[in-house]
């Protein structure tokens, strides 16, 4: 069978769904390469991982679309998801991976609860690691017991890691920030302070995660960006602590357009010398927003 993929974001960030529909239809001696409409093909993927991202008008009808963006409960089969992703579609120097889905908290804005559910178990390290360094993809891996286990294993090999959905600050005891002062990060640790009642936790993980020489080269925030005065408390709090923030603006489930005012904060956050440098009061002045 000659299959194509497609990417809709196309971003060059790799997708770990598409990474593995190719390694299993490869494994059945079928041929894989990237979709192009001028070519007609057996089977068609195509993977739409935000609501906002537009259909690709060129798509065939029959096409296979996946994605959270398509469909919050589309899931790859069973025998597709144990393949060890095909890191030759992207090109990939790293591994990418979940060991654990789910999550236990219920944020109103995030898509995981309704679409993962509960926090379980899901993958061990070697069943995706191929290179020295490994992005970890789990949404609140400090949480089950078989995430810690696979970070501790990491800690015994060496990798390089990243977690790059950021790491819970309200389970990062001394235990923890012990543990994590073990792993050997690339390039940061990640947190989330998407409301004012994190900023505590995070103070408290950060400070407990220095004390134990957890040295990235830097440690970075998500921040949520839904009310402007609320999100200024908490970036001038990272600020305050040598936290890099990085802002995101809200966007619902339906992928609303951010508002002006909220795009024009996250550039104002994002923008690294132009944050060292001026207030939001200034940027917001300058730029008349």
């Amino acid at each position: 069978m000659k299959i194509a993929l497609h990417d809709h974001e196309n971003n060059g960030y790799p997708n770990l769904a598409l990474m593995k529909l190719s390694a299993w239809h490869k494994a059945q001696g079928d041929s894989v390469e990237w979709f192009n409409a001028m070519f007609s093909y057996d089977k068609v993927y195509s993977s739409k991982v935000f609501t906002w991202t537009k259909k690709d008008p060129y798509l065939p009808k029959n096409a296979v679309i996946g994605g959270t963006g398509h469909d919050i409960a589309a899931t790859l089969p069973d025998d597709v998801e144990k393949m060890m992703p095909d890191y030759s579609l992207y090109d990939c120097d790293k591994s990418y991976g979940f060991l654990t889905r789910g999550c236990i908290r219920s944020c109103p804005w995030c898509f995981v609860p309704k679409k993962e559910g509960r926090i379980r178990a899901h993958q061990d390290l070697e069943d995706f690691l191929q290179h020295k360094e490994a992005v970890l993809m789990d949404n609140n891996v400090l949480a089950h017991k078989h995430g810690i286990e696979q970070i501790e294993k990491m800690a015994k090999i060496g990798i390089k890691v990243d977690f790059n959905q950021g790491l819970d600050a309200r389970l990062i005891d001394n235990a923890m920030a012990k543990l994590l002062g073990k792993l050997r990060w690339k390039p940061s640790i990640r947190l989330a302070c998407d409301t004012v009642a994190m900023i505590e936790p995070i103070r408290k993980a950060v400070e407990l995660l220095r004390w134990h020489n957890a040295t990235p080269s830097q440690y970075f925030c998500y921040v949520l960006v839904k009310d402007i005065d609320d999100a200024l408390e908490r970036v001038k709090f990272l600020k305050g602590i040598y936290v890099y923030p990085f802002c995101q603006p809200y966007r619902d489930k339906d992928g609303t357009e951010p508002t002006r005012e909220q795009k024009a904060f996250a550039r104002f956050c994002n923008h690294r010398a132009v944050f060292r440098s001026t207030t939001w009061e200034d940027y917001r002045f300058a730029k008349a927003v």
